[in-house]
């Protein structure tokens, strides 16, 4: 069974559920007690879950007044990670504030609030009932997240939840935008150079009981069996 490193987070239920329904374990790490070299050598893929900003320092800004951050040390060991993660060629799922923590890791940088960096943008922080519909999605053709999203749907866009203030802005080295909201914020970016590397700004884990985004755990877990 391949093991899904899961670094620690205040909402770990929805993320560990997902994982275990396709055939994965989960196995949830912290900084605190793990080594991300440790972690990395006995992993088979990594989940970077939601949770709270990531420091706008990483990547060489002031703090935004909105700036509410993670938990203490969250920021580096998940850096680590994702930077061993790569090296090693490993399957990674980023989800949320993952999506902007591997952006950030590749250099790239993030809309500290959309509300207020974004003109006209959609309300994208819905967050009772945590799997309410926000706005659909428009994925990129033959990406990753399309083709495995293919039989799901009949086109190439798909309705999602939403509960973010913050968003990609420049793009890090090796990633692509692979899908955007109408209004061009963006929700899902991918390293075609990797084996699995996705990122997507909603919550699919919150749909594990229903299964609309099942095929992107299985495809994920999949990767990591091989």
């Amino acid at each position: 069974m391949p093991q899904i490193i899961i670094p620690a987070c205040s909402k770990l239920h929805d993320y560990e559920e997902a994982v275990r329904r396709v055939g994965g374990e989960p196995v949830v790490v912290s900084g605190d007690t793990d080594s991300a070299a440790e972690v990395i050598a006995r992993a088979d893929g990594l989940l970077l879950a939601g949770g709270g900003d990531v420091d706008p320092t990483l990547y060489g800004e002031a703090r935004h007044q909105t700036y509410d951050p993670a938990e203490p040390g969250r920021d580096t060991f998940e850096m680590d990670l994702l930077r061993l993660a790569r090296d090693a060629n490993l399957p990674v799922l980023a989800i949320c504030r993952g999506i902007q923590l591997l952006n950030v890791a590749r250099g790239g940088t993030l809309v500290q609030d959309i509300p207020d960096q974004i003109p006209n943008a959609l309300p994208h922080t819905v967050r009772e009932p945590s799997f309410a519909i926000a706005h659909e999605v428009w994925m990129a053709k033959d990406s990753l997240l399309e083709r495995l999203m293919r039989e799901q749907i009949e086109s190439d866009t798909c309705d999602v939840n939403s509960r973010h203030h913050q968003a990609v802005k420049d793009l890090g080295a090796g990633l692509v935008v692979t899908a955007t909201a109408p209004d061009g914020v963006i929700e899902a970016i991918e390293d075609p150079s990797q084996r699995f590397c996705l990122g997507v700004q909603w919550h699919p884990e919150n749909f594990y009981r229903t299964g609309e985004f099942r095929p992107l755990f299985e495809g994920f877990v999949d990767a990591a069996r091989r």
